[in-house]
């Protein structure tokens, strides 16, 4: 792009981490100009969407990615999940799901943020119709009837006009404030402190997750026999266990977590995210929407976060490909029905995987022990509950409420 003052486009994607990307790669085919605005470069330490963490990808997020052309570059290094194991330390309760069980291949598969980023910053770069600006930032918002106007500095500097704009800039959104769309926000008091590992025992492609009384832990099947852990605990113990030397993180988080998979070894970097539920007031505005995190940031107890905001992606892409369709020439990204169906549309699975991330969270935190029995009672029972376990691997697995057509494996 040329250095100027000012510029139209389509559509303006305020954030290019994981799911601002899906989105552009998703418009790749659509006669749009896309400007995606990203304030930190791709090698940052700060960078989340380009580091070694861990994703965890449902079957419905899988067809998307292979929807928007970045599945194969990636299918290689992703590692199947064939099992997920459920218990509660110190107590009788367990359940266990396993794909063959539900019929399928796998029940979904992980990915590290590194290279899933590069594959969809690669795929946004091959089609063309995406100007990525990197380093940059919106300074502010203005919206007009016929445009939003925002003011970027950075790789480019000056003001930019676009007919639609999506705020996929994190659980603080600055275009979700600036828009004066509020958001409801609790507070977890809680931090999730991640870190690779090498296991003892082959994972098996087997998920655990592992409810203690100071926190659940996951533990998640990596390519090349390692794991990734996400150990929640409270602050002040989320910051002793940041503190620890390796020997003695890794003795900790052995205690917790018990030797399922044998004797943890060999740490990889630590991160530490404090954990709250985010959730926008309204997914759309006057010639905006709001997605991933910027619509609801969730806790990492069930991995559902970027699958949720993958599925943004796909409905947001396909109401636009179905207008542009259907109006021709006078199509207008912003025009208020488009949006408002777009919400309409997203509501019902945005508040039932909302309220499911949000009730485990309580449900597994409690320390009463009638709330225990109860709970250890109740993963018993839907041990033996096939229709249970049905009706949970299809929200583990994206598959509930309407599916936009990427996600059922269809082209936009």
């Amino acid at each position: 792009m040329d250095t100027g003052t000012m510029r139209r486009c389509d559509l303006a994607i305020v954030g290019g981490g994981m799911v601002g990307l899906s989105l552009a790669a998703a418009l790749q085919g659509l006669p749009l100009d896309v400007v995606v605005i990203e304030p930190v470069l791709p090698e940052s330490p700060d960078q989340p969407s380009f580091d070694e963490r861990t994703t965890a990808l449902s079957n419905g997020s899988r067809r998307i990615l292979e929807g928007i052309g970045v599945w194969p570059a990636v299918d290689r290094d992703a590692t199947p999940i064939l099992g997920i194991h459920v218990s509660d330390r110190g107590r009788f309760g367990t359940a266990r799901l396993t794909a063959a069980e539900q019929g399928v291949p796998a029940l979904g598969h992980t990915l590290t943020n590194r290279l899933l980023g590069a594959a969809l910053r690669d795929a946004c770069a091959r089609g063309g119709r995406t100007t990525l600006l990197c380093p940059a930032s919106v300074e502010s918002v203005d919206p007009t009837d016929q445009t939003i106007a925002l003011q970027v500095r950075g790789a480019w500097q000056g003001r930019l006009e676009a007919r639609l704009v999506v705020a996929a800039d994190g659980a603080q959104s600055l275009v979700r404030r600036e828009l004066g769309i509020g958001a409801e926000v609790s507070d977890y008091r809680q931090v999730a402190v991640i870190a690779s590992l090498k296991p003892g025992r082959a994972h098996s492609h087997v998920a655990y997750e592992r409810f203690t009384p100071d926190g659940p832990i996951a533990v998640l099947p990596l390519a090349g026999g390692r794991c990734t852990a996400v150990w929640t605990l409270e602050p002040a113990a989320a910051q002793r266990a940041m503190a620890m030397d390796d020997g003695d993180f890794m003795a900790a988080l052995q205690d917790a977590f018990g030797f399922r998979l044998g004797r943890l070894s060999e740490p990889g970097r630590r991160f530490a995210y404090p954990l709250s539920l985010t959730r926008a007031e309204r997914q759309a505005g006057p010639r905006a929407v709001m997605i991933g995190n910027a619509a609801q940031g969730l806790h990492p107890v069930a991995g559902q976060g970027f699958n949720l905001g993958l599925r943004d992606v796909a409905v947001l892409a396909e109401v636009l490909a179905d207008e542009l369709a259907t109006a021709g020439s006078t199509f207008d990204p912003g025009h208020a029905a488009l949006l408002e169906r777009f919400e309409r549309w997203r509501e019902e699975d945005r508040r039932h995987v909302i309220g499911f991330t949000d009730g485990l969270v309580r449900l597994f935190s409690s320390k009463l022990p009638v709330i225990g029995l109860a709970r250890d009672v109740g993963m018993v029972l839907f041990d033996l509950m096939t229709p249970a376990k049905h009706a949970f691997a299809r929200v583990t697995m994206g598959l509930t409420g309407r599916g936009a057509r990427l996600a059922r494996g269809l082209p936009l």
